[in-house]
């Protein structure tokens, strides 16, 4: 495995321009946002470093990429993807037929977008268009953002032209020759702001302790509810005060069960369905709760915000965990299983906020871990990948 700091490609943009020959990348990835949004940061990067590349993605319909990828100003094909149910029922009827069509649709596109590379970030939806693209010759890179690599990552790895990955625990399932500690492409805004600034937008004293609370864009009502539980001895603590991300679909649940807390207590807690400002949402906590997503992970290490990680049990593959023990070996996070949340929550909590030299370590140690340049260095290194064995002639003048 090599880890490789990002540097300027090795052959100019303005060699490609002039020979009439941009860069096609073709990215592939979805479901969820964890796959999502890194394969939209490349693209990002991708067109920073080259405004002529001609960018596109595959994804399926139904899901959060068909309206994120539009939203942030690519083009996307759709492609039918089956996930594998772990359980045998009816649906799985269908897998055969929509694997055979998924990779049908994927030939069709690889042969007439004619990328010079595919990359791929995870998810069902990945896999037919990974396999066209080696069928027909194209090379393709691969994304893997957890510790423990999903499953068409997994399969797929062997013959990817590089692996770029986030977690060292990761490159045990990739050839060594080919695997890139990277780090997980971030969102280009999420800067961290001034903490006033950032207390003052969400109504927040500056001079108090602040816990942020979320379970992911979809929120977690196991967090909810434990929260719920606790929540009075919690903010015994009277310096305490909450920046709370429900869920839009749990809100009005927890904003209810609230209404029974004393109102100088509920005056200390900020109730949000949704936080769209995630750069001050992380500037303005001394501490998160939260779950952890391959995605969340790499914003805590970005953002060198101390946090203590529940891992959600019912994700495919128990990834969650192998991330949140990534991080709590290197020191920058606390985990707690989910079974183990009510009786641990106020103790790590208190703990953690009452010693600001074991917040500010863990927080170096998160720093340590983070790649804000991933996005660059992935970028970058695709865009030689698209010139390889087109521009030798070229490369010879700038080597």
């Amino acid at each position: 495995m090599t880890e490789v700091l990002w540097r300027e490609p090795e052959v100019p943009r303005a060699v490609l321009a002039a020979a009439g020959k941009a860069p096609r990348v073709l990215l592939t990835g979805g479901g969820t946002g964890g796959h999502v949004y890194p394969a939209i940061a490349i693209a990002e990067a991708i067109q920073a470093q080259c405004p002529e590349a001609v960018i596109a993605f595959a994804g399926t319909r139904e899901r959060l990429e068909w309206r994120a990828v539009p939203a942030a100003g690519f083009s996307i094909y759709p492609i039918t993807a089956a996930a594998l149910p772990r359980r045998w029922s009816l649906r799985m009827a269908q897998v055969p037929w929509k694997l055979m069509r998924g990779f049908a649709e994927s030939l069709q596109l690889v042969r007439s977008f004619d990328p010079n590379v595919v990359i791929g970030t995870g998810g069902y939806v990945s896999a037919p268009v990974l396999l066209a693209a080696r069928l027909l010759g194209r090379p393709f890179v691969l994304q893997e953002q957890n510790a423990f690599p999903g499953l068409t990552n997994r399969l797929l790895g062997r013959w990817a032209a590089r692996v770029y990955i986030a977690f060292p625990e990761a490159q045990d399932y990739f050839p060594e020759d080919r695997c890139v500690l990277s780090g997980n492409p971030v969102r280009a805004a999420l800067r961290q702001i001034a903490r006033p600034e950032a207390r003052h937008r969400f109504g927040l004293p500056v001079a108090s302790q602040v816990l942020f609370v979320f379970g992911g864009s979809l929120g977690s009502m196991v967090l909810n509810e434990a929260l719920l539980q606790v929540l009075p001895t919690l903010l015994d603590e009277p310096q305490l005060h909450l920046l709370w991300q429900t869920g839009r679909k749990h809100y009005e649940h927890v904003r209810q069960r609230l209404e029974t807390l004393a109102k100088p207590l509920r005056h200390r807690i900020r109730l949000l369905p949704y936080v769209e400002d995630m750069a001050a949402a992380y500037a303005a906590a001394d501490l998160v709760l939260c779950r952890a997503g391959a995605l969340t992970c790499s914003e805590l290490m970005v953002t060198g915000t101390p946090a203590i990680l529940v891992p959600a049990r019912q994700v495919a593959a128990d990834h969650q965990t192998h991330n949140a023990e990534s991080m709590e070996r290197a020191g920058a996070a606390r985990h707690v299983p989910e079974a183990e949340l009510p009786q641990r929550l106020v103790r790590e909590v208190w703990t953690l906020l009452a010693d600001a030299e074991r917040r500010a370590a863990m927080a170096q140690a998160a720093r340590r871990m983070a790649r804000p340049q991933a996005a660059a260095q992935i970028a970058s290194e695709v865009l030689e990948l698209t010139t390889h064995g087109r521009v030798q002639s070229e490369k010879k003048c700038y080597g």
